[in-house]
């Protein structure tokens, strides 16, 4: 079995797999991480772990788990099952290296873009020969409320919420058009643009926000909740081929 690490800003996820089955899934404080992880596996035959951070992961904590068993901490020199043609592979974000490994398993020899929802949102291509060649990133949709809260004298801090239409007749559903409306008008736009200019036929979305965002998208794309994890446990298991 495999453990897999994925470290946010302020929360974990870790999983379990045996092969590519999911076995366990648990989410937690990142301040908790030593005590969470142990209690965690503690019912399991792990027989190695990959750790994914995007977020403030002390030694101390890393080595809670490099002690228990053989670790791989995920970064550039990690070997990925695609060809990285990101122009400056070093600065290349983990999460985006486990989303791209996760869709060459999933649709091998497939033109894809992977959408990732969370605190920012990230678009990220690979051709179907397995070439990454970059993409974008953007406000996910809480940093886009909590900017205009925040760099502004009057606006509100609202919750994400659907607007009934694009033309806002309140400030705050103008707020809610602005940020969910141009959020969805940003992804379609997106989506079309690779679909004409680069042949994309898959496009998967993922992300906190993915079930929001994915059921009032105008493109048809499929909506993946352990995507990045799957990622993950695809690269750990490379290690050995």
């Amino acid at each position: 079995m495999q453990l897999i690490i994925d470290v946010g800003n302020t929360r974990v996820k870790a999983a379990i797999y045996k092969g590519d089955a999911l076995q366990a899934k648990h989410h937690f404080a990142l301040q908790d991480f030593s005590e969470e992880v142990g209690e965690f596996t503690g019912l399991y035959p792990i027989k190695k772990a990959i750790i994914s951070s995007v977020g403030r992961l002390t030694d101390e904590q890393a080595r809670s788990v490099q002690l228990r068993f053989p670790t791989i901490v995920l970064s550039h020199n990690t070997a990925l099952p695609f060809t990285n043609d990101y122009g400056t592979p070093k600065t290349l974000g983990v999460d985006r290296m486990a989303l791209v490994a996760a869709f060459v398993k999933a649709h091998p020899h497939k033109n894809g873009l992977i959408i990732d929802a969370g605190t920012c949102i990230t678009y990220d291509f690979i051709t179907k020969d397995g070439s990454y060649k970059g993409g974008a990133i953007s406000p996910g949709l809480r940093l886009r409320y909590e900017t205009l809260n925040r760099l502004t004298a009057n606006l509100p801090l609202l919750e994400k919420q659907m607007p009934g239409s694009i033309i806002g007749t309140s400030t705050e559903e103008s707020i809610h058009s602005g940020v969910v409306q141009g959020t969805l008008l940003e992804i379609d736009g997106a989506i079309n643009h690779y679909k004409e200019h680069y042949n994309v036929d898959t496009v998967i979305i993922t992300g906190g926000d993915a079930e929001f965002l994915a059921k009032r998208l105008k493109n048809s794309i499929f909506a993946h909740s352990n995507f990045l994890l799957e990622g993950l446990n695809y690269i750990l298991t490379y290690q050995n081929d």
